[in-house]
């Protein structure tokens, strides 16, 4: 039932934690793990659910103009925003998954919002 409710409303895990009682709920995402070249990317929102973003969607659905246009919102509205990086030496070293987890780790601790 979780999957087909997830389908239809793309902030339905978001909803389900804050009923738990969470008050910020981060999303996190990386870019670049797929060309195996240069640095992994991953950045980490927690948007504020009393200030919606329209249109806000998966970024593969979206156009190019489109998600630039969404960043700057998200960038006005979001409660927190972090963006981090690993280079190739390190991908090289730990491998592109743990280079992405260590991205991903090193965005969420750089919110202003625990």
């Amino acid at each position: 039932m979780a999957n087909e409710l997830e389908q239809f409303d793309p902030f339905f895990y978001e909803k389900e934690c804050q009923k738990q009682g969470f008050l910020a709920v981060c999303g996190v995402d990386e870019a670049g793990r797929g060309p195996l070249a240069g640095p992994v990317y991953a950045a980490a929102v927690i948007l504020n659910p009393e200030n919606p973003i329209e249109e806000l969607n998966d970024s593969k659905k979206l156009s190019e103009k489109k998600r630039e246009a969404l960043f700057d919102e998200i960038c006005q509205k979001a409660l927190g925003f972090a963006v981090c990086s690993e280079d190739a030496q390190t991908i090289d070293t730990y491998n592109i998954l743990n280079a992405t987890m260590l991205a991903m780790r090193r965005a969420i601790e750089s919110l202003p919002i625990p």
